[in-house]
């Protein structure tokens, strides 16, 4: 599907959450009119517009922003109920992780992103970051385009129609300094030099922006860590890096660098405000100051976090101290954007043992706005004049959500709501969901199960 958006259009919603013209904060506003320009913008937003006016598109319930799926594997969909056999940790989790990863050609791929990225936008889910890092062949030989691999994923976006964010990851090693396994020789580029010239011939596209990724300390040697830094730097790329995900990586960096994966990132010049860091569950407290005093955006995927048995986070200290949030379903044991904003207020609750650490519009605003701008659009994520017309709509009248006012709609999307109950999406001014069903892959759970079935 192209993003390229239609003439003007016209949508009306019942219910909106959104800002008005000089208020502090979003709220929910009734008989919302939404006009998209030509350019795929939104041009104006008016509450208390009246009835819903001839020719336009009539959404259902309470319109949102579009949610920004900040942290995505799209292979590891093909794991969903297959790794729950058993007990084990997320090292044996791995091991599964890898022969799916092995099974992936730029064919296969192409298949299996387009229905994962169509189960997103059923979900809500207007943009994703996809943190990419099979790049070649068995045994590491580069395809014939040495991109075929991260080519497959962004005309996968394309034809689910969402934007993308390819985070295309340097992995270099299987720890440190320790040389790829079998399995990780099809991620590595032997050097982060020949990563940086692969990754540079990449091109930005109407839906799709191309970001960097550092894989794990573990993953990039520590003296190869400051040129991926640099090409994000150069050209104001987002640059996301899985940190301190498990105490393992802790102590094996403490072990080979005598620091925290934190203050290494830190010593290579790797954080800052256009950088992601994604899980931080295990820091030291000096980790944590230097992770707010960058500014550095936190990514947390909750469901993964606990699938794995990662831990729980501090999330609400780095926010609180300044840290933006965003959200991400990472290995997609759940695809649910809603789930994972509850998630990180739950997480808390259980931790503390105390209620309301944050409000339904800073979650809300975590899966929206700060998420579109960890993966380079900040012109998406709001309701208002000149932001990209991407926004999705729930339902407010379904088993899950009846019951509260429209009044309370952020607090039913957050805390009762999920995919399921999203009836209609657009991007760019296009309608991509129409009544729960995906316009372009209609039959999303038939290609989901073609495509896992033909990795096997």
């Amino acid at each position: 599907m192209s993003l390229t958006p239609p003439a003007t259009s016209v949508f009306w919603a019942p219910h909106a959450w959104l800002r008005r013209e000089g208020g502090a904060l979003p709220a929910v506003e009734d008989a919302v009119l939404i006009e998209v320009d030509a350019t795929g913008r939104i041009s104006s937003v008016t509450p208390d517009s009246g009835p819903a006016p001839a020719g336009a598109t009539v959404l259902t319930g309470l319109t949102l922003p579009g949610n920004a799926n900040a942290h995505s594997h799209a292979f590891h969909r093909a794991l969903r109920g297959a790794v729950q056999v058993g007990s084990g940790t997320f090292w044996t989790w791995r091991d599964t992780m890898y022969r799916a990863a092995d099974a992936l050609t730029p064919d296969n791929y192409l298949a299996l992103a387009t229905a994962v990225y169509a189960e997103m936008a059923l979900a809500g889910v207007t943009a994703v970051g996809e943190f990419h890092y099979v790049h070649h062949q068995t045994g590491g030989t580069p395809y014939a385009d040495p991109n075929a691999m991260g080519e497959a994923l962004i005309e996968a976006a394309a034809r689910a129609g969402i934007r993308i964010t390819l985070l295309d990851a340097c992995y270099l090693s299987s720890g440190f300094g320790e040389p790829p396994n079998r399995h990780q020789e099809r991620f590595s580029d032997v050097t982060a030099e020949a990563w940086a010239s692969r990754v540079s011939q990449l091109k930005d596209r109407d839906h799709a922006k191309i970001g960097a990724a550092i894989h794990s300390v573990r993953a990039v040697p520590a003296d190869e860590l400051g040129v991926v830094a640099a090409w994000a730097k150069e050209r104001r790329a987002p640059l996301h890096v899985h940190l301190s995900e498990q105490v393992a990586e802790n102590e094996a960096c403490q072990n080979a660098h005598g620091m925290t994966p934190t203050q290494l990132l830190a010593r290579h010049g790797v954080l800052g405000p256009r950088t992601s860091v994604v899980h931080a569950t295990h820091l030291t407290g000096e980790d944590q100051r230097l992770l707010t005093d960058t500014s550095t955006v936190i990514c947390m995927c909750p469901t993964t976090e606990r699938d794995l048995a990662d831990g729980i986070g501090p999330a609400r200290q780095l926010a609180s101290a300044g840290c933006p949030i965003s959200l991400g379903s990472d290995s997609h044991a759940v695809i649910d954007l809603f789930e994972e904003a509850r998630a990180l207020e739950l997480n808390e609750r259980l931790a503390t043992q105390r209620r309301g650490h944050w409000t339904a519009a800073a979650l809300l605003r975590a899966a929206t706005e700060d998420g579109h701008a960890s993966l380079g659009w900040d012109d998406a994520g709001r309701l208002e004049r000149g932001a990209l017309a991407d926004f999705c709509s729930i339902a407010l009248d379904t088993p899950r959500t009846a019951g509260p006012s429209a009044r309370l709609g952020a607090e039913t999307a957050v805390f009762a709501a999920t995919s399921a109950d999203v009836r209609d999406v657009v991007v760019g001014g296009r309608v991509i969901v129409r009544d729960g069903v995906h316009v372009t892959v209609p039959e999303t759970g038939k290609a989901l199960h073609e495509a896992i079935a033909a990795l096997r």
